[in-house]
């Protein structure tokens, strides 16, 4: 049983991608990849202290909690974490922007929720990226106690004074008939609704990005370029959703060079 939920999530990590939206102007090294739909990476919910941070610290620490899939070894420097600072860096002018990792692979929800306090604390993070579901899924944790762990996680975090955005599961056209991610896709967006958490939906991009042919989602063996690439479009998505979901405009960061 062991090999199997090991195999499993070696299959789930192969499919790691996302896309750039359109609300944020695109720069000359975000190319023509990785579009799709905006709606997917707009929110009626604000990042209120991410907000603050960038109007009057001109600072923003982000904290990525995370699996394996946010790391790509041995190409260090890649991973959409060390991207997504370089890129927010690139479009907030002036401000100073950090991003540090914290991975607990093979953890479930409910394990990540009892230190997400401390962590939050330890790393002095204003915003918390919260990775999370696919080990759930893989498990079969009850979708009730996932979205437990969800909301207290959430609360850990505010308590400790940061803001969350959820980060549901990966999309893999291999694994679909061997997990059902269902459950947990509909508790994290009724824990982000509860919480008023904006939830960035990983599954839904990479869903259309495989439907779409732009990546072989199904293939065993992508290689490191890809990993690359998908990786980097996982980055724009997200300086794009951080950016909206803040209620920062180009107009506004220009003027605070």
């Amino acid at each position: 049983m062991r090999t199997g939920i090991a195999g499993l999530a070696a299959a789930i990590t192969l499919g790691l991608c996302v896309v750039a939206g359109a609300c944020w102007p695109a720069s000359a090294e975000d190319g023509k990849d990785c579009e799709v739909p905006a709606y997917l990476l707009t929110t009626d919910l604000t990042l209120g202290k991410t907000a603050e941070a960038l109007r009057t610290a001109r600072k923003l620490d982000i904290l990525v909690v995370g699996s394996r899939s946010s790391s790509i070894a041995p190409a260090e420097g890649t991973a959409y974490p060390q991207r997504l600072q370089a890129m927010l860096r690139d479009k907030l002018p002036g401000a100073e922007i950090n991003v540090s990792v914290e991975l607990r692979p093979k953890r479930t929800a409910a394990d990540v929720a009892a230190s997400l306090g401390q962590l939050v604390t330890d790393r002095k993070a204003t915003l918390v990226i919260w990775q999370t579901g696919t080990f759930d899924a893989i498990r079969s944790i009850d979708p009730d106690e996932f979205h437990t762990a969800l909301v207290d996680g959430i609360d850990a975090a505010k308590k400790a004074g940061a803001d969350v955005i959820l980060m549901n599961l990966q999309y893999s056209p291999r694994t679909e008939t061997m997990i059902n991610p269902a459950p947990y896709l509909d508790n994290m967006r009724v824990a982000g609704q509860e919480k008023d958490v904006p939830v960035f939906d990983r599954f839904a991009m990479m869903r259309l990005w495989n439907e779409s042919g732009e990546f072989d989602l199904f293939s065993p063996s992508p290689g490191i370029d890809m990993a690359i690439r998908v990786h980097n479009c996982l980055a724009r998505a997200l300086s794009t959703f951080v950016i909206n979901a803040a209620r920062i405009g180009p107009t506004e960061l220009r003027t605070q060079r």
